[in-house]
């Protein structure tokens, strides 16, 4: 199993050896470093935890320069796990990196989608709004009647489709592909799109 943190960078194309054009999404992945390996004997279930992003010191309290400090790892300001199946194979101060990804991998990919702030239903939902015609005057976009009679009890209907918050959600996309990888550069090239904006944070792994 392979993984690795990163941050979106923006999309690209990438040309493959036949010629064909790839929409791809560029991710700055890693390095990171190892911070605690977790066994099913020590802790109930076989993980590795691990470190991304340079921090100040200053920026950190003192339980986490402790464990830092433990692991003999410079302070980072993110810290994720990754469970694996079978006792892990990374030790503690071990740093990966994106070359340990290869063109083709198999993906899957997490990160938080971008906030689109309080959205009504034709947005959130995409519902179709109300006819053009007829009399309508103000209700183009609105939800119409959300029930609540007698079968409901006269309340609102618990997971009712209606206006509020929209985005800002952990999303995960399966079954996307590497098309290039520069080592140099730690720069993973993702075909398609992945959820947040320039600049979030995102878990990669593959099986």
């Amino acid at each position: 199993m392979k993984f690795i943190l990163g941050t979106k960078e923006g999309m690209t194309q990438v040309f493959d050896e036949n010629g064909r054009v790839h929409p791809a999404t560029v991710v700055h992945a890693g390095p990171i470093s190892v911070t605690q390996v977790k066994t099913e004997e020590s802790d109930g279930y076989n993980a590795v935890q691990v470190a991304f992003k340079d921090q100040k010191e200053s920026r950190l309290n003192k339980a986490a320069l402790g464990h830092f400090k433990k692991a003999g790892v410079a302070p980072h300001s993110e810290l994720r796990e990754f469970r694996v199946e079978g006792a892990p194979e990374q030790n503690v101060g071990d740093v990966i990196d994106a070359s340990t990804f290869e063109v083709g991998d198999n993906l899957i990919v997490r990160g938080i989608s971008k906030g689109k702030g309080f959205q009504g239903v034709v947005k959130r939902h995409g519902f179709h709004g109300g006819p053009r015609s007829h009399g309508q005057k103000h209700t183009e976009r609105s939800p119409g009647s959300i029930g609540g009679g007698a079968g409901d009890g006269g309340r609102v209907a618990k997971g009712k489709k209606m206006p509020g918050r929209m985005g800002s959600d952990m999303v995960t996309v399966k079954n996307l592909k590497v098309v290039a990888v520069d080592k140099e550069n730690n720069t993973l090239m993702i075909k398609g799109a992945i959820p947040g904006r320039k600049g979030t944070l995102i878990e990669v792994v593959s099986k």
